[in-house]
């Protein structure tokens, strides 16, 4: 297998009306949580977060939305180069616009940009990837992930919309595995 290597340079970014165009993900898996007498119990479910290079808190991985890629090869990507990990993208999550203080640019003098934000089921974690050596994963819960936000756009695509979209999901796995019984369904109705 060919090593992984990251993408540098700004040469095919995309940018929309002074923003930077950028692409990311909030990766999540399921763990069952075991009961003390070894039983396991409900489904947990966790977001994965990195450490930021440039300060305190954490991050969900997301970077330059390129050319020659749709923005979910870009979220895709992005997740593979920051946070080592593949998936499926499960929802489109929104768009949110930011201030980077850091990436300051002829297309974006103000360093504007603007992320599209997706829900990425984690089904691969690499034990290595294009940026292990500056990135340190953490698993958390939700409310863990809230706390440890580095940026506000992130914490609310975090609390406003992946959670509520991710509540839904589950209200309606919930109903096609377990089916309220009514009248006409009943066995003693035939």
């Amino acid at each position: 297998m060919s090593e992984l290597v990251a993408r540098t340079g700004r040469h095919q970014q995309r940018y929309e009306d002074g923003c930077r165009l950028v692409a990311g993900c909030i990766p999540f898996r399921y763990r069952s949580s075991v009961e003390s007498n070894g039983a396991t119990s409900e489904e947990l479910i966790e977001v994965l977060m990195i450490n930021s290079m440039s300060g305190p808190g954490l991050l969900f991985p997301k970077g330059g939305w390129e050319n020659d890629e749709t923005v979910e090869e870009a979220a895709l990507r992005e997740a593979v180069e920051e946070a080592g990990v593949r998936g499926e993208l499960m929802h489109f999550l929104g768009h949110y616009v930011f201030k980077s203080k850091t990436l300051q640019d002829e297309f974006s003098p103000e360093g504007l940009c603007k992320a599209a934000m997706f829900a990425l089921l984690v089904n691969e974690e690499l034990e290595s990837w294009p940026e292990q050596s500056t990135r340190q994963r953490s698993w958390l819960t939700i409310c863990e992930a809230i706390e440890c936000c580095r940026h506000p756009w992130m914490r609310e695509a975090l609390e406003e919309r992946f959670s509520k979209w991710h509540d839904n999901m589950s209200r309606a796995r919930k109903e096609v595995d377990h089916p309220s019984s009514s009248p006409a369904s009943s066995p003693d109705r035939q």
